[in-house]
């Protein structure tokens, strides 16, 4: 569709009489061709080879003028008969000059339009251009593309030079569109389509009247959502939860558990509907750097939010507050460039084929320069906790209502420009920094040993550490590497678990 402001037109020229006051150039007169006028509109008119092209440009005339002018006498020239010369562009010699007028329109009301005027001067020499600053909108329709799969496109045209059509419309509709247009699965939308129906926003309001929004999906068909420890932290004690699905139905929920952190927590709905569909989980273990990524979640409140992108990094280190203590989440998330912001908080990252890979958790703020919950815009540095971790939290969390956590047995500094995580000379309220025959000190770790590698991951801090350790489970056997006195080490460690957050 296109519009035009008509106002940035040019002023119109004079009107143009059917009759020039001062002759054309002398020129033979087609043979069948009545004296003293212009043919008449429709008719054929043969001009010979070897008439002249040039033309005298007519004088403005009134109308009492051009009526009389096919009458007047000149006495210092003969009169000619009147042959209206075709457009430059048109060659000598057409049949198809002058051109049929426009066909006349109707109208919806059933009035008649106005009568078609005499037919108009050729064309001026320098014709009159539009101007530049001419307002013309165009709407143009495009579909998304992800993972090299293809979407749909809409359009539509002008037809001028339809001059039989008795409607006066002048759109023309796309061929082959059926009715109910199917996106295939592969595609966003259809993703997309197949995703939302599981996906909920989260409203949480606290005993005091405060709270926020995030978001949550469908984990199984028992009612129980899956979402992010800080999004219901507010109103996980005393306050209100309810959990509100793409088609408006709205729920009220309860905490089933949560774990700080992890920054996970299990809600189940009160009075769940039947016929829930829980949504895919994936793989995180195998996403590579550059896999499609779809993002569904209520950015600033605005539910059912859909947005794409890639995985742009693995094994990010993070550490993210809840919004309502000192504590900290660790991750070693998963790096996104899809559009997260506030409100997206605990809603799904999904693969190219609709399957849970992590669960959207925080973004880097440029106004605070850390990573959180700021109200600051996405700059495409989204990051989600891994699904494979969330799963196994999600689970000790329906079946206990309290998180476990893999540990090694030492505390460690929380500095970020150590080069390694650095083990503490004494831990919380002055208690041994390598706790007595727990799994580092059975390894042979000692207090000041800087741990530069978890497995085959290097560790540049204390929250890297934590972050790569709390992707295990207890009691998985794991390698560490580490420097003492300058000279390089490494020890195996069999994780010990720690229950409820403290």
């Amino acid at each position: 569709m296109s519009t035009e402001n008509e106002g940035n037109e040019g002023t119109a020229g004079p009107s143009v009489p059917s009759v020039p006051s001062a002759p054309p150039v002398p020129a033979a007169a087609p043979e069948g061709t009545p004296q003293g006028g212009p043919p008449a509109p429709g008719a054929p008119t043969a001009t010979p080879a070897d008439a002249p092209t040039a033309q005298v440009p007519a004088a403005h005339q009134t109308g009492a003028e051009q009526a009389s002018a096919g009458h007047a006498q000149y006495p210092q020239y003969p009169q000619y008969p009147y042959t209206p010369s075709a457009p430059e562009h048109a060659p000598a010699g057409s049949e198809a000059w002058p051109p049929p007028p426009p066909a006349i329109p109707s109208y919806a009301d059933g009035g008649s339009p106005p009568a078609w005027g005499a037919p108009a001067h050729a064309a001026p020499e320098h014709p009159r251009k539009r101007r530049a600053g001419g307002l013309v909108a165009a709407v143009a329709v495009a579909a998304l593309v992800a993972g090299g799969v293809g979407g749909a496109l809409g359009y539509w045209a002008a037809d001028s030079s339809d001059s039989g059509s008795s409607s006066g419309s002048t759109t023309v509709a796309a061929a082959n569109s059926p009715k109910d247009f199917k996106r295939a699965a592969g595609t966003v939308a259809g993703v997309a389509a197949s995703a939302l129906p599981s996906v909920v926003t989260i409203d949480a309001q606290s005993g005091d009247g405060e709270g926020g929004t995030g978001t949550g999906f469908v984990y199984d068909k028992e009612g129980h959502i899956l979402t992010n420890n800080h999004v219901v932290a507010s109103a996980a004690d005393s306050g209100q939860l309810t959990a509100t699905f793409s088609n408006g139905k709205k729920y009220d929920a309860e905490v089933v558990g949560r774990a700080q952190g992890y920054d996970v927590a299990v809600l189940k709905l009160k009075n769940a509907p039947d016929g829930l569909t829980p949504l895919a989980l994936g793989d995180s273990d195998k996403v590579a750097v550059g896999d499609s990524t779809i993002a569904i979640g209520a950015p600033f409140g605005l539910s059912n939010t859909v947005t794409t992108g890639i995985i742009s990094a693995k094994h990010r280190p993070v550490a993210s507050g809840d919004g309502s203590s000192s504590k900290n989440s660790y991750m070693s998330a998963l790096q996104t460039d899809a559009s997260i912001n506030p409100g997206n908080s605990g809603g799904p990252l999904l693969d190219a084929g609709g399957a849970v890979i992590g669960i959207n958790s925080a973004i880097q703020s440029t106004s605070g320069g850390g990573v959180g919950q700021s109200q600051a815009g996405s700059i495409g540095l989204g990051f989600a906790i891994p699904v494979n971790q969330a799963k196994n939290v999600a689970e000790q969390l329906i079946k206990t209502g309290e998180p476990v956590y893999p540990v090694i047995g030492a505390t460690v500094t929380m500095d970020e420009k150590t080069g390694g995580a650095v083990i503490s000379e004494e831990g919380a309220g002055g208690s041994p920094a390598v706790t007595p025959n727990g799994p580092a000190a059975q390894a042979g770790l000692k207090a000041g040993d800087v741990i530069t590698k978890f497995d085959d991951t290097v560790v540049d801090s204390g929250p890297t550490l934590i972050g790569e350790i709390w992707t295990h489970k207890a009691g998985d056997k794991v390698t560490l590497t580490y420097k003492r006195d300058g000279k390089t080490a490494t020890a195996e460690v069999t994780l010990g678990e720690r229950k409820g957050d403290s």
